[in-house]
């Protein structure tokens, strides 16, 4: 077991490319270094302890926030298939410096999540995930019935964050909850 208040999840591996052990990976970063400078990285599947892969080369998709990454040793679909829903991490004490407004996504996880109802602002629940395969959705367990639901991050609906005070507001389109 590791303690996960040490590393952050950039990126997630989704799956192999070609057969040449290459692999996609979804980025959560801003910092495209990530996955393109030759150098150690670590990858971790679920709960396990992270282990150092060397990134030999990688390039952006055009377009995409997905990155084709070549890692020494891995040089087979079969060896890079093995590393598929892998996420990719970093130490937080190795992260840039953000400006005011700016969070990382695994930031989100733990906040509690607040909803415009009756003119007043309620906490309905809490983030306890992410799920980034094509687009990056946060699922929040509601307080009501311990449901969890699947919430697109995008503006329009998560309209506010405040990472000091621990929340986020949402403006979900009618029905949305009750999916």
């Amino acid at each position: 077991m590791i303690n996960e208040n040490e590393w952050l999840v950039v990126g997630f591996i989704t799956s192999p490319h070609g057969i040449n052990g290459k692999v996609k990976i979804k980025s959560l970063s801003d910092f495209e270094e990530r996955f393109t400078k030759p150098g150690l990285r670590w990858v971790q599947s679920t709960k396990e302890t992270p282990q150092e892969l060397e990134l030999i080369s990688g390039f952006r998709q055009p377009g995409k926030e997905i990155f084709i990454v070549s890692f020494k040793g891995i040089n087979t679909r079969n060896q890079a298939e093995k590393l598929r829903k892998n996420k990719i991490l970093v130490k937080k004490d190795n992260i840039p410096k953000l400006k005011k407004r700016e969070y990382h996504l695994s930031e989100l996880e733990h906040l509690k999540v607040k909803m415009l109802e009756n003119k007043e602002f309620k906490i309905i629940g809490e983030v306890i995930n992410l799920e980034n395969e094509k687009n990056t959705l946060l699922v929040i367990k509601l307080f009501r019935n311990e449901k969890k639901v699947l919430i697109p991050f995008v503006k329009e609906i998560v309209s506010f964050i405040d990472i000091k005070n621990n929340f986020l507001i949402i403006n979900p389109p009618k029905g949305l909850l009750d999916l």
